[in-house]
């Protein structure tokens, strides 16, 4: 089999639009012997943890990352109908710890100042905390796909250096992915002259849902709860093909072979991602306390104060 590493793949924690639980898909990569995957869900790191313990007991190298929403314009900004601020994605994987906590903290500032729709990012944030992460291009609603298919290459080779900027030349690539949609494949005619023109290294991904081709129609069901409508609605949202599924090795390669070089690159980000969590420790963040309080007498105070103006308690040790 062809070794290759799935690294754009979407769990069960990309909710009602991922359909794969992550014992399923941990045991469906140890069965098709990779040396490494990754979890990219929607904006969020929900599974990350359990997902790394199981690709260590499987023997699987886990890959941490995140499908982020990058707004074209500031994250802050809230305005449009429907809520639709256009944004842009990005797949972003942690190289190693630095990369593990910017990652988590672009997460959790994309829910707590960015949330509109989506929880959502812009590139002044992703400039502040880029260090330690691996940039891919995503799906055709990222930036450089978007452009592509709109007939601006001059824009696509632009978007495709400011991220090369912030990442690297070795640490940004462009997704080459075929699931037999006439737009995407019109967007691969143009990906060869963006990578010759940027130096970029291109990279295959198959932007996984689902575990198998046969699973297809179940996520359209999980599709349908997600936009409230059902199966009988011919104008639902639906994927237009069933090629959303885990993909062996050999299967991509075929479907690559315009980029040869994107299978094998795939091998290339799995080495440059060194990820190791450590567990059973424990870090408490250190606070500053007033008038010379050790942290234990504070916390007493800030209790009992607490009381007396919620409860009108007094004192706290005295039977009620």
């Amino acid at each position: 089999m062809t070794p290759f590493v799935h690294l754009h793949v979407h769990s069960q924690y990309s909710l009602l639009d991922g359909a794969c639980r992550l014992a399923d898909l941990v045991a469906a990569a140890a069965e098709q012997e990779v040396k490494a995957v990754a979890l990219t869900d929607h904006g969020v790191m929900s599974g990350v943890i359990d997902f790394y313990k199981r690709c260590q007991e499987a023997g699987v190298k886990p890959i941490v990352g995140c499908e982020m929403y990058v707004a074209r314009e500031s994250r802050l900004e809230r305005r449009g109908e429907n809520r639709g601020n256009p944004n842009d994605h990005l797949v972003l994987l942690a190289r190693n710890a630095e990369g593990y906590l910017n990652l988590a903290r672009l997460t959790s500032l994309a829910h707590l100042e960015g949330f509109y729709a989506k929880p959502r990012i812009d590139k002044p944030l992703l400039a502040q905390h880029s260090r330690g992460l691996i940039g891919l291009a995503a799906c055709l609603q990222g930036e450089v796909a978007s452009r592509l298919a709109a007939g601006d290459e001059a824009g696509a080779v632009q978007a495709a250096g400011q991220y090369a900027d912030l990442f690297g030349k070795d640490g940004f690539y462009l997704e080459f992915m075929d699931h037999g949609i006439p737009e995407q494949r019109a967007v691969n005619r143009s990906l060869g002259a963006v990578a010759r023109k940027t130096g970029l290294p291109v990279v295959a991904t198959n932007d996984v849902h689902y575990l198998k081709r046969q699973h297809a129609e179940a996520h359209e069901a999980l599709l349908c709860l997600q936009t409230q409508t059902v199966m009988s609605d011919p104008k639902r949202m639906r994927y237009p093909t069933p090629e959303f599924y885990l993909k062996s090795g050999d299967e991509m390669a075929r479907l690559s072979a315009a980029f040869p070089e994107a299978v094998s690159n795939t091998l290339r980000v799995a080495d440059q991602c060194d990820l190791a969590l450590p567990f059973g420790e424990i870090h408490f963040p250190r606070y500053e306390t007033p008038d010379g309080l050790s942290p234990k007498a504070y916390i007493a105070r800030v209790g009992a104060e607490g009381l007396k103006r919620l409860y009108g308690i007094d004192n706290p040790d005295q039977p009620r």
